[in-house]
């Protein structure tokens, strides 16, 4: 390697490290402020670095925030894809087990979980430009894919009654953001109240018995 590929080389880890300090303080700043109300100066005294410098990785708020939502999505698609993939499970136990996988996602990083969450629930969505909003959906449905799988498993195999994949993955979905927001919610009024683990379980479980042909239910 010459002198030239070798400077050339340490600017690229130099270049990687630099956006991951950033993307490490917009995680914290976006956890703490919510969209909205975050800045890219106030990301940029979280990362100690000046705004320009900011600008010069990331061409907006907007850019930013898409970032740091794939990250904490290809996470998740990591989580349940390993979770589809296990051999010695069924279609109906990998549904089950997904209460579990789920927490364990919302604990990887639950702020950010939390702000997500709120923002695909809210008007904010608004506020994020087109292109942002097709990052962040494209990656989304990669995420749930597994589900997908899962579930088209399920019913190949005989455990679950026949249903549109996307309308049950989507069930799915909403029974997981919307725990996460209610439970969060109830430990807002009482701290030592925090159920999510238990609850996520729960529901998976009789999630997976709702979808189950009534012969494997009888059997469940």
């Amino acid at each position: 390697m010459g002198i030239e590929e070798r400077e050339e080389r340490e600017r690229q880890i130099q270049r990687e490290l630099r956006r991951k300090q950033i993307t490490a303080a917009a995680r914290k700043v976006f956890s703490a402020k919510g969209f909205n109300t975050a800045t890219m100066e106030d990301i940029a005294r979280e990362a100690e670095l000046s705004s320009g410098t900011l600008y010069l990785y990331f061409s907006s708020k907007d850019e930013l925030y898409a970032t740091v939502n794939i990250e904490l999505q290809k996470y998740m698609q990591q989580r349940v894809q390993e979770l589809a993939d296990i051999k010695e499970m069924n279609p109906a136990e990998k549904l089950e087990a997904l209460g579990q996988v789920l927490y364990e996602i919302y604990e990887y990083a639950p702020s950010m979980t939390r702000n997500v969450l709120h923002l695909q629930a809210s008007e904010t969505l608004q506020n994020l430009s087109q292109e942002t909003l097709d990052m962040i959906n494209g990656i989304l449905s990669q995420t749930l894919s597994p589900f997908s799988r899962i579930i088209e498993e399920g019913v190949r195999e005989g455990y679950f009654e026949e249903h549109h994949p996307v309308a049950i993955v989507d069930i799915a979905w909403c029974i997981f953001s919307g725990l996460v927001l209610w439970e969060e919610s109830k430990k807002m009024f009482n701290p030592r109240k925090d159920y999510l683990k238990p609850t996520l379980d729960l529901a998976m479980k009789v999630f997976a018995r709702g979808l189950a042909k009534e012969g494997f239910r009888k059997n469940a």
